[in-house]
């Protein structure tokens, strides 16, 4: 959509610039489409494994409903707080957050079977978790050193491969089914795989929205196909209301040392991708290096955001890297069009239809959908670690660290001696995966970094009875 009629090259790449109102209402709501499935998926993730259920017999499915429509309207407040700004908070750019994948491996093990007496908890973490990324904005350029593409990396591969279990465990009838008869059925997979499917062929045989949208245009298919095989019931959207406001401290706050660890810690792991995506805005939207205040400023609001969704029963927010994908293809740098997006998604997050309506997309749809989304998380990794230089010191970091990590949320059993808090964040893989990154990181020698990968593999070749193969 990169159309001339929305105005010349100067204005489309300053971020004060709103072109005219026919061309900027669809262009936010494209954005909203672009991140729409991405952001309430964490809602019924986390709901699910709480246990509140996923039919309309369980006495806590309204609360799913709730935290979906929460999901909207605090990635559309915080968008809003980018966007617009207040003081030295928000980066004033079209940047837009969105309930984030990356806390999924704390906030699992931290509610997984307990209901909703869990989410207090929950909500604690996310409160001081937030507030501890905003305070981040005063030295986020200070500590970037910290974190290279080797630490970062590792964290966001270890992210994806924590949350691809869950993705065929939906596919296969979801967390709550297994045991069942039903559970792995040729049914399940055929339906989860149709979303598969047709989200592949619109990504790669597709252009513009259409590709941008593939997971949506999946879901949707996959969704159609499942109310043709009766798998889809409406029972609940009738009973739902036509408007709600948030509700303060609806699940309660509740303080307790490993959630805030955990939250405190992904917080820095949120800040690091706010950068990235702040700094993918400026160079593909408008050419230039993002500058220290638009950095302290997003980072501010990403932790503020996240900090006023706990307190009303919300889950933490970051910024999503899609939208920064779709600036660079409409070239359009607008934070104008953005914060349409943002009032978009906040009006349907305060109408519980429209939450209704997502929870009645069964597991199955939806476990075609997140396979996508996960493994993109796992090759996202993968792919800012090809920026590593793979010598002997950054090789033995990283196997250390994913050994230690993987093995941890393999086998949880192994630690089960150690206290319960501590047992939660050690078994989640990526609190240690990440911690023993960054210290060996920051304490190993330099001058290891002097062996290439080569020499290194003939020297532990050397050790065994044979020699690996050398190119």
């Amino acid at each position: 959509m990169t159309d001339t009629t929305l105005g010349t090259a100067q204005q489309l790449q300053d971020p004060n610039y709103t072109p005219p109102l026919a061309k900027a209402v669809p262009l936010g709501i494209q954005h909203v489409l672009a991140m729409f499935v991405s952001n309430v998926t964490p809602a019924i993730i986390i709901a699910g494994a709480a246990g509140f259920g996923f039919g309309s017999n369980s006495p806590d499915f309204p609360q799913m409903i709730y935290m979906i429509q929460m999901s909207m309207v605090f990635a559309g407040i915080a968008t809003l707080i980018q966007t617009i700004g207040v003081g030295p908070i928000g980066a004033r750019l079209p940047i837009v957050q969105g309930t984030s994948f990356a806390f999924l491996p704390i906030m699992i093990p931290l509610v997984a079977g307990k209901g909703v007496d869990a989410m207090a908890g929950l909500m604690g973490g996310i409160l001081i978790g937030g507030l501890f990324q905003a305070s981040l904005g005063l030295v986020i350029n200070k500590i970037r050193f910290a974190l290279p593409p080797l630490v970062t990396g590792l964290i966001v591969t270890m992210i994806g491969l924590a949350l691809v279990r869950v993705g065929i465990q939906y596919a296969a009838g979801g967390v709550p089914a297994i045991g069942t008869p039903d559970y792995g059925t040729l049914q399940n997979w055929f339906v989860a795989s149709v979303v598969i499917l047709v989200t592949l062929g619109f990504k790669f045989f597709t252009r513009g929205m259409a590709s941008i949208s593939a997971v949506l245009i999946g879901l949707l298919v996959g969704y159609v196909v499942a109310y043709l095989m009766g798998m889809v019931s409406f029972a609940n959207v009738g009973r739902a209301a036509s408007f709600s406001l948030p509700n303060p401290l609806h699940f309660g706050l509740e303080f307790q040392f490993a959630a805030i660890v955990g939250f405190c810690f992904m917080a820095v792991v949120s800040a690091i991708e706010t950068v990235g995506d702040v700094s993918g805005i400026t160079k593909g939207g408008a050419g230039r290096e993002a500058t220290a205040k638009e950095l302290a400023g997003a980072t501010y609001a990403d932790g503020l955001g996240s900090a006023v969704a706990g307190l009303f029963g919300a889950l933490p927010n970051t910024s999503f890297s899609q939208n920064v994908g779709l600036i660079a293809i409409t070239g359009v740098m607008s934070r104008h069009v953005v914060t349409i997006g943002a009032i978009f998604l906040i009006a349907a997050g305060l109408i519980p239809k429209v939450g209704a309506i997502i929870s009645t997309v069964p597991i199955e749809v939806l476990g075609g959908g997140v396979i996508v989304m996960f493994g993109m998380v796992v090759a996202s990794g993968i792919s800012m670690l090809s920026d590593v230089d793979w010598n002997r010191r950054n090789m033995v970091i990283f196997a250390i660290a994913l050994s230690i990590g993987l093995g941890l949320q393999l086998e949880p059993g192994a630690v089960q001696h150690l206290p319960g808090t501590v047992k939660v964040l050690m078994t989640s893989g990526l609190l240690p995966a990440a911690v023993i990154a960054i210290v060996l990181n920051l304490v190993l020698p330099q001058e290891l970094s002097g062996e290439s990968t080569d020499e290194v593999a003939g020297g532990m070749a050397g050790h065994g009875e044979g020699h690996l193969p050398h190119d």
